[in-house]
């Protein structure tokens, strides 16, 4: 048996990789949506979103994809420790260009210049998302900016979204990419839970995997959750998932903090473990 079972869950109710379907939506992730869908939907060229890692960057994306309708054409780009050439191969390969192997970058980017007119033509949008934005050259973000030049009279051809850690907002301000900082309408950081949200967030997550009241956290539980994950959501599946563990070993049908301390300490020593 496992504690899905023991508990009446359909699924995991924390489980670490992202799942739209479990989308919260705090304030923070509602405005991040809200941005990505007026920045990108209104045709303004660039969107940067960033975040702490764990935070819910990736989950939101997810979310804005499922969003878009059949008229736009998405490539995203999971891996940007790339030079600009071959940033510029994966981008044509994931809007399904063929022939992008062996072809120079002038090449490349005269196919792509093709296909975003051709879009256009057909009154289509291009969206290019970069998640991890953070570990892009400093270079290939310069020539990233380059792509943008490629407009029309009253629009940006391709929508360009870059996603990642703080460390992108002081990447962008750095002076030698000031002229892409300048065509960036704004940064949207999305923040951790609030001690009232982190509970919101528990118990919307067992409701969609199917709880009908079981397992019941505790208001001390809600405490000590928060105060080990400072409100980042995967730190609060990670000890979530472990409290149920430990409460179906003990067969107890609620999760106290005494519990989530515990869980928190075989957190602690598995880090110690892998570091």
């Amino acid at each position: 048996m496992t504690y899905e079972q023991f508990y009446g869950l359909k699924e995991n109710p924390f489980g670490v990789t992202p799942d739209p379907r479990f989308f919260f939506s705090s304030k923070s992730h509602q405005d991040a949506l809200a941005y990505l869908r007026y920045t990108l939907g209104e045709r303004k060229g660039f969107a940067v979103v960033t975040g702490e890692v764990g935070v819910g960057k990736t989950t939101v994306v997810k979310r804005f994809v499922e969003t878009l309708n059949g008229g736009v054409d998405l490539a995203v780009v999971l891996n940007p420790k790339l030079s600009f050439k071959q940033f510029l191969a994966t981008v044509t390969r994931e809007l399904g260009l063929a022939g992008a192997k062996g072809r120079n970058k002038a090449e490349l980017l005269l196919d792509l210049k093709d296909f975003l007119v051709e879009a256009r033509r057909r009154d289509r949008s291009v969206v290019l998302i970069v998640d991890e934005a953070q570990n892009l050259p400093a270079s290939s973000l310069e020539e990233i900016r380059m792509l943008s030049n490629l407009e029309m009279e009253t629009s940006k051809l391709l929508q360009i979204a870059f996603v990642g850690q703080p460390e992108l907002s002081e990447m962008l301000n750095l002076k030698s990419l000031r002229q892409l900082r300048q065509r960036i309408p704004g940064i949207c950081t999305i923040r951790p839970l609030s001690r009232d949200e982190v509970e919101q967030y528990v118990r919307t997550r067992l409701q969609k995997a199917g709880s009908a009241g079981a397992p019941e956290f505790l208001p001390d539980a809600f405490e000590e959750i928060f105060r080990y994950s400072s409100g980042i959501p995967r730190l609060i599946n990670f000890v979530c998932d472990r409290s149920l563990l430990l409460g179906f070993v003990e067969e107890a049908r609620s999760v106290d903090g005494r519990l989530v301390r515990a869980a928190v300490k075989d957190l602690e020593g598995i880090q110690e473990v892998l570091t």
